[in-house]
């Protein structure tokens, strides 16, 4: 499946948003703060909250992950001949995109491309960054400073880049399984569950579902690549209320009933609603999940994120030539792709739009 390819113009740089992570214990609480702001979450809470974090020395991987990606990134604008300044900026920690901001305006540049650091929309996965855009926008007028026009880059979960890297992770993973446990064994792709009404507005009232939908579609590309038949979809990581519906089954969960029902020995987890190693894999996964399974006795083999690959950096540098070179968009499936948005507008009228819910929900 393709798409016709915008008009390419010139952008000066290329921005790498994401969520940030703290780097030291004495940073968790306040990062979380930044995380929750405007919840009302007492700070003994997230003490609590931040348990994970207190394992790793309240280190995240995340910024160095992100790092990574950008060295890999700007190494591919040079072997194609762009000459494109690449920036680091978060939502909720250093390096803080309105910091970036600041710099870029003092560096000259007035337009930029945004690759944010997620596949799929939804309001957290997409609409989110849109937000980050426009806070970004806001500070940068605040400050006196002129704006930056900035225009975000597409969902990349069907890219066949993305496809074809996450299908070699997983064929790597299956062949990691003991021998004695491959006659019974369950392929599991997972990613970042979501409250299920946020998933329902998600993609806007006339395509809903968006960001489950692209999940699905994902793990379908990637085991038809793989030639795996048979798998699960299953989610990871929920937080908050626990009377609040998320989508389900969660990951631990499902190991423990797939073993208790039909015996199975092995679960091999292709962690495709991640890019990198950071904590929602190497605590949720590489910690709860293996802790669960291995006292039911449940080999865990995980299939690498496919960041830190130079084909991922690849596909960053052809989503940008899509806007600078006119190259054609590269898509597999039929699912909804978008999140190609400017200047943090959304999509469409009401995509992903969760304080529209927020609002009809108190009406009732």
């Amino acid at each position: 499946m393709t798409e016709s390819s915008p008009n390419p113009r010139d952008y000066d740089a290329l921005l790498v948003l994401s969520f940030g992570g703290p780097e030291k214990n004495e940073e968790v609480v306040p990062f979380l703060e930044n995380v929750t702001r405007g919840r009302g979450i007492p700070r003994k809470r997230l003490v609590e909250v931040g348990e994970h974090y207190f394992h790793f020395n309240g280190k995240s991987p995340l910024n160095e992950l992100n790092l990574e990606i950008i060295d890999h990134v700007e190494k591919e604008l040079k072997s194609r001949g762009i000459d494109m300044p690449v920036y680091f900026g978060n939502r909720n920690w250093h390096p803080l995109a309105k910091d970036t901001a600041e710099q870029m305006v003092e560096d000259g540049i007035r337009s930029a491309l945004v690759f944010a650091t997620s596949a799929w929309g939804g309001y957290s996965a997409c609409r989110q960054y849109n937000e980050d855009i426009v806070h970004v926008e806001q500070h940068l007028e605040e400050k006196g400073l002129p704006g930056i026009d900035m225009l975000k880059l597409r969902h990349f979960f069907s890219h066949p880049a993305f496809i074809e890297e996450n299908a070699k992770a997983l064929t790597e993973a299956i062949a990691a399984v003991d021998a004695d446990k491959r006659d019974n064994m369950r392929i599991l792709f997972t990613a970042h569950s979501v409250p299920t009404a946020h998933d329902e507005v998600g993609g806007g009232k006339d395509n809903p579902h968006l960001y489950s939908r692209q999940v699905a579609e994902a793990s379908r590309l990637v085991a038809e690549a793989a030639g795996i038949e048979e798998y699960d979809v299953v989610w990871q990581s929920r937080s908050g209320d626990p009377r609040t519906p998320w989508l389900e089954p969660d990951i631990v969960d499902h190991t423990e009933a797939i073993h208790a029902e039909d015996g199975v020995k092995a679960v091999v987890v292709c962690p495709i609603g991640f890019i990198s190693d950071h904590m929602e894999v190497i605590w949720d996964l590489d910690t709860e999940l293996v802790e669960a399974a291995t006292e039911l006795g449940v080999q865990v083999s995980r299939a690498y994120t496919v960041g830190p690959e130079d084909s991922f950096a690849a596909m960053i540098v052809d989503l940008v030539e899509e806007h600078t070179a006119g190259r054609t968009p590269e898509i597999l499936g039929d699912v909804t792709v978008q999140g190609n948005t400017k200047n943090g507008n959304p999509c469409a009228a009401g995509c992903c739009d969760i304080w529209s819910l927020k609002k009809a929900k108190s009406s009732v």
